[in-house]
């Protein structure tokens, strides 16, 4: 895979199945529009699929329960409204697609109500004057000219979405159907204030309310804390149903009436590296909020809410798990009391991971990810049924070359195993070597194509990836054994890894590169610091390189270093690679970008004026328009750039 072959990473959205209808979202990369074009497209269930709609832009299908409706997001070119994803629905037999909202910052994906008339949303309500909207003067004022944000909160902030507060993600409930036969949109009321950021909706079995999950005491205070609230789908005060030991994401009903989410559990701050867990709630009786019950174990099982809210099927609730580098399908039983992960039975995902599913009836349509796809449709058509690759989305990238995830065990030093894999080249060797590292820390590689290690794979390069200790999907206690321990037990595994993957015949041991981003970038500035003996030069990415300044200039800064470093001034010095920046003498790249609000941009420079004034040889490469997410989901032409930017620096230095 080459850098232009990003081109080739097709990926399917969240799919939509209902009777014989399948749809999915596809997006990839395009470099002549600098953009990311898809549409949906349809599924055959027999295999085989083609495009649904016409439009560049169209994603998150949503199915109507009776099965006669479509409800999408549509973007249009340009800017404006027009230019932002707006709801629009379509007869499910085809059709003309019909827009039936007009918000200034567009809207989320659309969930129908059970009723198949009514969808639920949420959506960013600037205050007037703000992003593009009229003052009172009736003006629309450049984004320098705008007035003063007023900011009391700590929270105020996200990156790659940008300031919140004057923009508050608010729900909404439009009567799709009547909206049809109108001649344009129909103006909306919000049914939530603008004191909270609300999400994830979805509908009670009645269809009377919709549940949401927001900030603990509708952000009253500063918190890490979310709770399970019902809004009144006809409008009234939200009511709080579940308050949680923790986290909500994702709330469902289920056909017993009781409440279905994901959640974390944990003291004080302390949110950091845990393991989402699978809750249960009854509706409650009074007025005072229900408690819920935990279903599935702490240590082993791990859920990945992002796949989307846990589905019922019988007396099961279907869901993600991250384990060992895999995302599996499994089920979970609804009478369950801290379920370990070998007692859900198992339904897909073993050496892949399932990114996103949908059920109807007994049939599951899942997005699956592998070793040698970014992404494929496959269907369940009974439970517990085989899956069936519908889709080949990611025929053109295996056209580019794809090289193999080749697994690693290793023992540390003290005994802990160690977990990952080595992608080589073609050839024989001996191959220069690049240990990457990943972000989080409490996340995982997985077992999907990942094209950072592509791209180097295929310009010669073996490429090691690790999941150290802090990493997800291997018991809570692995991903929060590097709490107020970074750089200890995580680098010694990243070590013990490259050492076992160094005995292969075909590695070169003496040219070895370090290189990752976010906690991966803070985890390469450590290793050059410490161990830079080990390595010819290093690339240190949207690093976390001083958690004195992360925690007053991140968006996540003031819960995220407290929970992993503390507030102890010292324990940061101590735990900041910036303080042993005059220890680095191997070439040193710093790349960031210009409006990273995750790890800002003051960590970068901070690191690159130290090296420079220390006489390493540093550089810096700086992205401008770009947040955090810049190798994941960055303008198409700054990927390859950056790619191009990696190569070229490997290629001297190795």
């Amino acid at each position: 895979m080459r850098p232009v072959d990003i081109e080739a990473l097709t990926v399917p959205g969240t799919p939509a199945l209902r009777g014989d209808l399948l749809l999915t979202a596809v997006s990839r990369p395009d470099l002549k529009t600098n953009s990311y074009r898809g549409g949906l497209r349809r599924v055959d269930l027999g295999g085989g699929e083609g495009p649904w709609t016409h439009g560049t832009k169209d994603s998150a299908p949503a199915l109507s329960p009776d099965g006669r409706w479509v409800a999408f997001l549509r973007a249009g070119e340009g800017s404006g409204r027009a230019a932002k994803p707006q709801v629009h629905v379509i007869a499910a037999a085809g059709g003309d697609a019909k827009r039936i909202t007009d918000l200034p910052l567009g809207a989320s994906a659309p969930v129908w109500a059970p009723d198949s008339r009514r969808i639920a949303f949420v959506a960013r309500v600037p205050e007037p004057g703000r992003y593009g909207t009229q003052n009172a003067d009736g003006e629309i004022p450049e984004p320098h000219e705008e007035a003063p944000r007023h900011i009391t909160n700590l929270f105020y902030r996200v990156d790659d979405i940008g300031f919140l507060n004057d923009r508050p993600q608010r729900l909404f409930v439009v009567d799709a159907v009547a909206a049809l036969d109108e001649s344009s949109p129909p103006e909306l009321t919000p049914l939530t204030d603008d004191r909270a950021d609300v999400e994830h909706p979805s509908w009670t079995t009645d269809g009377e309310f919709v549940l949401i999950v927001a900030p603990r005491d509708w952000a009253v205070e500063d918190t890490v804390r979310s709770d399970v609230y019902a809004v009144p789908a006809a409008g009234g005060e939200p009511r709080l149903l579940v308050r949680t030991p923790g986290t909500a994401a994702q709330p469902a009903a289920a056909p017993d009436g009781s409440i279905l989410f994901y959640g974390t559990e944990f003291p004080g701050l302390e949110e950091v590296a845990r393991n989402t867990g699978l809750w249960q709630a009854p509706w409650p009786d009074g007025d005072a909020p229900s408690s819920p019950r935990r279903l599935t174990d702490v240590e082993s099982v791990d859920c990945d809410s992002a796949a989307g809210p846990p589905a019922v099927v019988g007396d099961e609730a279907l869901v993600v798990v991250r384990t060992r580098g895999a995302a599996e399908l499994r089920a979970v039983p609804l009478g369950a009391e801290l379920a370990e992960l070998e007692s859900l039975r198992y339904l897909a995902g073993e050496f892949a991971a399932v990114k996103s599913f949908a059920v109807d009836g007994r049939r599951i349509a899942a997005v699956v990810g592998t070793p040698e796809s970014a992404g494929d449709v496959v269907l369940l058509s009974e439970v517990d049924a085989e899956p069936r690759v519908l889709t080949d989305y990611s025929k053109a990238l295996r056209d580019t070359g794809i090289r193999p995830l080749e697994e690693l065990d290793a023992t540390a030093s003290d005994g802990y195993p160690v977990h990952g894999w080595v992608v080589r080249p073609e050839g024989d060797g001996p191959h220069p070597v690049v240990l990457m590292i990943h972000g989080g820390p409490f996340a995982p590689y997985e077992w999907k194509v990942f094209d950072e290690a592509q791209v180097l794979a295929e310009a010669g390069y073996a490429v090691i990836l690790g999941n150290p200790r802090g990493s997800a999907g291997y018991g809570e206690s692995h991903g929060r054994s590097i709490v107020h321990g970074f750089g200890t037990v995580d680098a010694l595994d990243l070590l013990t890894l490259l050492d076992e993957a160094l005995k292969l015949p075909d590695l070169d041991s003496d040219r070895v590169g370090v290189m990752g981003g976010s906690y991966g970038g803070f985890m390469t500035s450590w290793l050059a610091a410490h161990h830079g003996g080990r390595f010819r030069a290093a690339w240190s990415e949207r690093a976390v390189n001083a958690h004195d300044s992360f925690t007053g200039s991140s968006d996540i800064g003031w819960f995220f270093a407290e929970g992993y470093v503390g507030t102890d001034l010292e324990e940061q010095r101590k735990r900041s690679p910036l303080t042993y920046a005059g220890k680095i003498d191997i070439p040193f790249m710093v790349a960031h970008s210009e409006q990273d609000w995750r790890c800002p941009l003051e960590q970068a420079q901070r690191m690159y004026v130290a090296l420079r004034q220390n006489g390493t040889p540093a550089e810096f490469l700086l992205f401008p328009g770009e947040g955090h997410e810049l190798t994941r989901s960055g303008q198409p032409r700054h990927r390859v750039q950056r790619f191009d930017a990696v190569l070229e620096w490997w290629g001297r230095h190795l």
